[in-house]
């Protein structure tokens, strides 16, 4: 049944996939408005599929399941989740485009991904920091890819290239207030995550953790400057995007990056006691 969720999931997200490339290149109104439905129905089915193999995938007899392959999924889940909110109030939609192509790669990485060993670490108390540590990451996610989309439609703006895609974005004004809006939400989690941590770990500069603690705190210092460039220079633009697209490396690399290392290599496997 897991596998065929997985499988049921893939083939909703490249139906909606589909979709949303079609709808770019579509410059009739009524025929793309016409084909939003079977968008957000195939979306919104295949994030319940998602959801439905997940579950019991991650909240085991053993623990909470943080490997890496379904931590994946579990990110691309939240991430594919929330931009299809977005799409419903008509705002993100095109995302889609960058997003569920890696959606479908982290379904198929947990169909085909090599048995990773697993321990079980005596953590307690540690919910929220998760909680609160995916969120972030997930939004910023949004961010990074908001950021590349900013920079392709400004570039053709500039060369007057409009191309399908670029119509069908919003104004470039809007596209950078989003930008900065999810740029914003994300920044407030990735501190609730480092503070949580702070609070629940017993040394957040452990050897196991000190990696990621300052890969962490290097990305939430580079939002946090880009939100006060923002403010005060009025930053934007491709300034905006390198901005982004480098905290956001940092963060992949403390989220990603390390747990990659430690149990794909190091062959330290995690699951977090559920209590």
């Amino acid at each position: 049944m897991p596998g065929v969720l997985k499988f049921a999931a893939i083939a909703l997200y490249a139906l909606a996939f589909v979709v949303i490339l079609w709808r770019t290149h579509n410059l009739d109104e009524n025929r793309r408005d016409s084909n939003r439905s079977l968008m957000l129905a195939a979306w919104g089915a295949a994030c319940l599929a998602h959801a439905t193999y997940l579950y019991p995938h991650t909240f085991t007899a053993q623990g909470l399941n943080l490997t890496f392959y379904n931590v994946v999924s579990i990110l691309f889940f939240i991430v594919a989740a929330l931009i299809l909110v977005l799409a419903t109030a008509r705002k993100g939609e095109l995302l889609g485009l960058l997003v569920l192509p890696l959606v479908m790669v982290s379904i198929a990485l947990t169909i085909y991904k090599p048995e990773v060993a697993a321990s079980t670490v005596n953590l307690h108390g540690l919910q929220l920091h998760i909680v609160t540590s995916l969120f972030a990451f997930s939004v910023l996610v949004i961010s990074a890819l908001q950021s590349i989309l900013l920079f392709s439609q400004d570039r053709h703006l500039r060369r007057h290239q409009l191309s399908g895609m670029t119509r069908a974005l919003p104004p470039l004004h809007d596209t950078e207030k989003f930008l900065f809006q999810t740029i914003a939400v994300g920044f407030i989690l990735l501190s609730a995550a480092l503070i949580t941590g702070f609070l629940f770990l017993e040394d957040m500069f452990e050897q196991h953790v000190a990696h990621k603690t300052i890969l962490s705190v290097l990305a939430w210092l580079i939002f946090a400057m880009l939100l006060l460039g923002r403010w005060q220079f009025g930053w934007r633009g491709s300034i905006a995007m390198r901005w982004t697209l480098g905290g956001f490396g940092f963060l992949l690399l403390a989220y990603l990056g390390s747990k990659f290392v430690q149990e794909l290599i190091l062959h330290r496997g995690i699951f977090v006691p559920v209590t």
